[in-house]
Formats: C-alpha cells, sequence, structure tokens
C-alpha cells in the first residue's frame, strides 16, 4: 500500500488548511487511517483517526474541537481539516493505515506510513 500525503504549506495564526492522504494499491483490509504530527525533537504525536468502514473518529486532545478527520472511500483518500491553527501545530504531518482492530492513537498500531507533509504556522 502506498500513501501520498498532500496540502501542507505555510500560514498564519487562525488560518486554515486541509490535508489529503490518497491510498492505492492493495487497501484490502485496512480498518483504520490515521494522521499523526511530528515536530523537531519530539515525539510523533496522534492527532486523528478514523475507521474506514462506518467511520467513526479518534482525536488528541490537543486538536479536539479544531481539526476533523473525514475519509472518501471511493477516492480511497481520507482529508485532516485543520481550522484555528496554532504556531503549535507546526509539524510534519503524516497518515498511516493500520489492519489492527485496538485503540488507533499510538504509532505501533499502524502498517503502513505516507512520506509527512509540512505544516508550518507563524504566529
Amino acid at each position: 500500500v502506498q500513501l501520498q500525503a498532500s496540502g501542507g504549506g505555510l500560514v498564519q495564526a487562525g488560518d486554515s488548511l486541509r490535508l489529503s492522504c490518497a491510498a492505492s494499491g492493495r487497501t484490502f483490509g485496512t480498518y483504520i487511517m490515521g494522521w499523526f504530527r511530528q515536530a523537531p525533537g519530539k515525539e510523533r504525536e496522534f492527532v486523528a483517526a478514523i475507521r474506514w468502514t462506518g467511520g467513526v473518529t479518534y482525536y488528541g486532545d490537543s486538536v479536539k474541537g479544531r481539526f476533523s478527520i473525514s475519509r472518501d472511500n471511493a477516492k480511497n483518500t481520507v482529508y485532516l481539516q485543520m481550522n484555528s491553527l496554532k504556531p503549535e501545530d507546526t509539524a510534519v504531518y503524516y497518515c498511516a493505515g493500520g489492519y489492527g482492530r485496538r485503540l488507533p492513537t499510538t504509532t505501533s498500531q499502524y502498517d503502513y506510513w505516507g512520506q509527512g507533509t509540512q505544516v508550518t504556522v507563524s504566529s
């Protein structure tokens, strides 16, 4: 499976961005799709996840109420709508897919990863 993340960029605090993650290849059996982010010198942090079937969503505490994850099954694409961006949201954002059915808030629950897209929020 290949994941292609896009949509990152440089924005000002308070702005919005939408990230996309397009999946290709043998995606059959994927149960969960998620977004993580990693800032310089920090560990990779869970942002949001969505079940491929049913659409149940999960969010990290730092983005609840500001970010929204969605998916388009027909396009094999997952989106991350990011509103009210803050400088502390600056990071490389990675999308990932997993086959497991445990709580999808840790990197160990994911089996394949995209290349990352940079999001920079200026104050």
